[in-house]
């Protein structure tokens, strides 16, 4: 793989031609007029041409020999003729260069070589400690000492190299280099990898990349909590007291949702929502651009042409699609024109790049912290109950693997059928009733199971805490049905239990839009922060620790673009949920004067109610993923 053609031309042309002889020299007339056409036909692309150019000049002027020899050779390797700069190399003496021709030349060096399979020598020349790189050549220098160490048989190194150049990559040739470092972990394997992850410090910035390896490798990794530290919209001082720290709001937005399909009704909950947060942010005086919404119709095909229509019509940045499947479809087109804050995972696993972002309802992410919170309770070992479904499974094993990581252990675990009412035989085989006092059970699975489960619990004699997923909550008060709950403790959205300051009262708006009751409420929410995020997703990826006090949850970046949330804790008293912290103190409304005019460019879709069919994405109880 060659990266950074485009790159690697304009160092071509700004350090080492204008710059390449040094101002103390005197040159003749003639050949600064040779060496400027040489350089504007460097410019234009013209690098056979101006490589003769500068072979002439070495022959004219050979006091300047060395250098006019580096230059052709290196416009035959931007003409994609090494074979060609070879020759060149070898009549070059390196003492006689100056400046960074001599790690220009180092490199040069380095490529034929791994265009010749040395890699030996490849490596030598890339990993002298000795000779300090400018930092215009930093960039070439890893993407060379990278295809050294694979050659080598060194992918860790590799690896590591590529890791090093991630963040100064964009468009294609991040897409290429993060492919590249998981394939070279990936070829390591599972306990290998393990290996390395359990002798690293949590600091150490090549963890995170292994344990996206594990995962591709079907591994289910240990996900921590987000650490918080800064809120953000923090208001400036002086002169732009007004002016909350890290608000940018583009000025035209696209909203890519279904509104037909399977996924109609989950794109409309989500379309209510955020639109309401849009209508909120009236109140606190943000700005408020233009937002038009397009049909993805939940297809993968249908998401790259409204993605299309939405960069053709002027879309700033495009919010959505909203399955995995047409998240997948969008990655795979490189480079993205307009920033994309995608609305779920890749169902390939694949990373986002530069301009890209994730924002996804994940049961992996409650299944971790629900651990978090266990060992936080001093329980240490759990007895897990989950139902066969897929959101259910993927929660456990997300469980299992924080649990441990944080040195819990698992006492026992069970499965529940879709179809049973009886589950003593479960029960009974966990042999969780003489469990000490550092148990508990964790359980996710709709209200319908855990009415059943829990008294069937008591009855077994089994009589430890118990925690779950959001999914045991079906979004509305019912005291009645729920008192087979009271004690049950669960972790949710903050927004449900108006546990989140600065946000609108959620009783207000579910009085008013069926769309934010009940087991769509979590969606609705789900939207009410794709809007949030909108001003402050570049500030949250830029700066390490902040956070979005959100709807669903304390919304944070990590350093892939995806957006990960810590969630409210509540707890079932007397049938009704209630959060167990009270209010989040914080306050997150932007204090901005919006433009005059300024005004949504569709109205919100019809209200209704979404499905919990279908594959992608699943959909249980407002979580997706």
């Amino acid at each position: 793989m060659r990266l950074y053609r485009a790159a690697a031309i304009g160092l071509l042309i700004s350090s080492g031609l204008t710059g390449c002889i040094p101002p103390t020299v005197e040159r003749s007339p003639t050949e600064i007029a040779t060496a400027l056409n040489a350089e504007a036909m460097a410019r234009q692309g013209q690098f056979d041409q101006a490589a003769q150019a500068y072979l002439t000049l070495a022959q004219q002027a050979p006091g300047h020999r060395d250098r006019y020899y580096l230059l052709a050779a290196e416009a035959y390797r931007h003409e994609g003729a090494l074979d060609r700069a070879m020759p060149l190399l070898g009549g070059i003496k390196r003492k006689q260069l100056d400046g960074d021709e001599p790690v220009r030349f180092d490199l040069l060096q380095a490529e034929v070589a791994l265009n010749q399979h040395d890699a030996t020598r490849a490596l030598q020349l890339t990993t002298q400690p000795t000779v300090p790189v400018p930092a215009p050549l930093q960039l070439r220098l890893l993407e060379l000492r990278a295809r050294a160490m694979e050659g080598s048989g060194d992918a860790w190194g590799a690896a590591r190299s590529r890791v090093e150049m991630d963040a100064q990559l964009s468009g294609l040739d991040h897409a290429q280099n993060r492919k590249q470092i998981l394939a070279l972990l990936n070829k390591l394997g599972v306990a290998p990898l393990k290996q390395r992850a359990a002798a690293m410090q949590p600091s150490d910035r090549m963890l995170p990349w292994i344990n996206e390896a594990l995962t591709q490798l079907g591994v289910t990794v240990a996900r921590p909590q987000p650490t918080l530290e800064q809120q953000v919209g923090t208001l400036l001082p002086g002169s732009d007291a007004n002016v909350r720290e890290g608000y940018k709001m583009p000025g035209k937005i696209a909203l890519l949702l279904p509104s037909t399909g399977n996924y109609a009704a989950a794109g409309s909950a989500i379309s209510e929502g955020f639109f309401a947060a849009y209508a909120d942010a009236s109140r606190n005086h943000a700005p408020r651009p233009a937002v038009r919404v397009y049909d993805s119709g939940g297809t993968p095909a249908g998401a790259i042409k409204a993605y299309q229509q939405a960069v053709d019509e002027g879309a700033q940045l495009v919010v959505g699609p909203l399955t995995r499947g047409e998240v997948s479809a969008l990655f795979g087109v490189n480079p993205l024109p307009v920033p994309l804050l995608a609305l779920n995972h890749p169902d390939d696993k694949s990373l986002p790049t530069s301009g890209v972002s994730e924002f996804g309802l994940l049961p992996e992410t409650e299944g971790a912290q629900s651990a978090d919170h266990m060992i936080e309770r001093g329980i240490r070992n759990a007895y897990v109950i989950v139902s066969s479904e897929d959101y259910a499974q993927r929660a456990a094993n997300a469980f299992k693997a924080e649990l441990e990581a944080r040195g819990g252990a698992i006492a026992g675990m069970g499965s529940l059928g879709g179809s049973g009412v009886n589950y003593a035989s479960t029960i009974n085989g966990l042999n969780a009733a003489n469990a000490g006092s550092d148990a508990g059970v964790f359980i996710s699975m709709r209200p319908q199971q855990a009415r059943l489960l829990l008294p069937q619990l008591k009855l077994a004699r089994v009589n430890l805490p118990v925690f779950a997923t959001s999914h045991i909550y079906a979004g509305a008060d019912d005291a009645g049905t729920n008192r087979d709950l009271d004690g049950v403790e669960f972790c949710d959205s903050p927004w449900l239990f108006d546990a989140q300051p600065g946000l609108p009262n959620h009783d207000d708006i579910a009085n008013q839009l069926p769309a934010a009751r009940g087991m769509s409420a979590r969606l609705f929410a789900f939207g009410m922060d794709a809007w949030n995020l909108v001003p402050y997703i570049d500030w949250l990826h830029e700066h390490p620790g902040s956070y979005l006090p959100g709807a669903t949850g304390q919304l944070t970046a990590d350093q892939f673009g995806r957006v990960r949330r810590v969630m409210v804790w509540a707890k079932f008293q007397d049938g009704l949920a209630r959060p167990l912290n009270g209010s989040l103190q914080m306050d997150s409304a932007p204090i901005i004067t919006p433009p005059d005019g300024a005004a949504p460019a569709t109205s919100t879709p019809t209200t209704s109610t979404p499905t919990t069919s279908g594959d992608v994405p699943p959909i249980a109880n407002g979580t997706h993923g």
